[in-house]
């Protein structure tokens, strides 16, 4: 009785023993895995796993790797894409200041049947208010969710908004400067050459805004040459203590926006460069990987409009 109670415990124990050792290596690779996965920042989720699919789904063999970062496939939560699904786009951001001609040229862009530039959206106060709802709003832009007459029925190739550096840019360049490299974003800044004109036209515009000298509404861009030619009727008077100091203050803003924004994708162009020189707006397609079949006459009706 004794040896087989005590053949039958001898037998029990390596059995108990190889589980306790199985336990505690698999406790221990579970561990090791974890840690590596965190230290190497890689987190798996449903949401990365949809999106490499698409991406190998999608994928265009024309679309150089070094461009890869650059094209996204946009998935709204609003509404489906359906056959746009595959439709790489782009992202882009207009950096201007006030009377630099964005609104021009947020128009010729938007003439382009595959550009969606969404406007001055910051300019509401709320949408700048902190770091949390400028990311938001970014997203909400960007994730093709932001729905503005900019919207087109076409499919949609590079999607944007122009935000005047007055506008939260600067105080929060830190944080945006990050999110413009992680998701691609190109910056593109405008700026004038020509600061004194700049500086008779934001005059001219804040007396417009309390005169309203067309038919009792305010403009802060004609449309025609009747238009320009009753607002060309106010004369200015400029503060020349004053003129010297505003626009070094302007151009160290330019400088100092060019500054934190110097890492990331970007072109600089301005006003006067676009409206005498065609080619220059074309580069800026290129840049979007955009073609253009009608870009000369876009340009030439554009141009001439501008002259008002």
């Amino acid at each position: 009785m004794q040896d087989a109670l005590g053949t039958k415990h001898h037998k029990r124990y390596p059995v108990v023993l190889r589980t306790v050792v199985l336990t505690m290596v698999v406790i221990s690779i579970i561990y090791i895995c974890s840690v590596c996965l965190k230290q190497k920042g890689y987190i798996i989720s449903p949401n990365m796993v949809r999106i490499k699919v698409k991406e190998e789904t999608c994928r265009y063999p024309s679309i150089s790797p070094s461009e890869l970062p650059y094209v996204h496939y946009a998935e709204p939560t609003t509404y489906n894409r359906e056959e746009c699904a595959c439709t790489p786009v782009r992202f882009f951001a207009i950096l201007s200041m006030q009377r630099s001609g964005s609104g021009w040229f947020e128009t010729l862009l938007n003439s382009h049947i595959n550009i969606s530039s969404n406007g001055e959206i910051f300019s509401v106060k709320e949408r700048r208010s902190n770091v949390s709802t400028i990311m938001a709003t970014l997203d909400s832009v960007y994730n093709l969710d932001w729905y503005s007459s900019a919207s087109k029925n076409e499919c949609t190739g590079a999607v944007g908004f122009k935000w005047m550096l007055n506008q939260g840019l600067m105080q929060n360049h830190e944080e945006i400067v990050k999110y413009f490299k992680r998701r691609g974003v190109f910056a593109v800044f405008l700026f004038r050459r020509n600061l004194l004109r700049r500086w008779v036209s934001v005059l001219a515009n804040s007396h417009d805004r309390n005169a309203k000298q067309l038919n009792g509404t305010h403009k802060a861009h004609v449309h025609s040459r009747q238009e320009a030619d009753v607002l060309a009727r106010y004369k200015p008077v400029i503060d020349v203590k004053k003129l010297i100091p505003d626009m070094k203050q302007t151009s160290k803003w330019s400088l100092d926006a060019l500054q934190h924004f110097n890492e990331t994708r970007h072109i600089v162009l301005f006003y006067e460069d676009l409206v005498r020189n065609q080619t220059v707006c074309l580069l800026l397609l290129e840049q979007l990987t955009l073609l253009c079949t009608d870009c000369y006459i876009m340009l030439n009706i554009e141009v001439k409009n501008s002259l008002y």
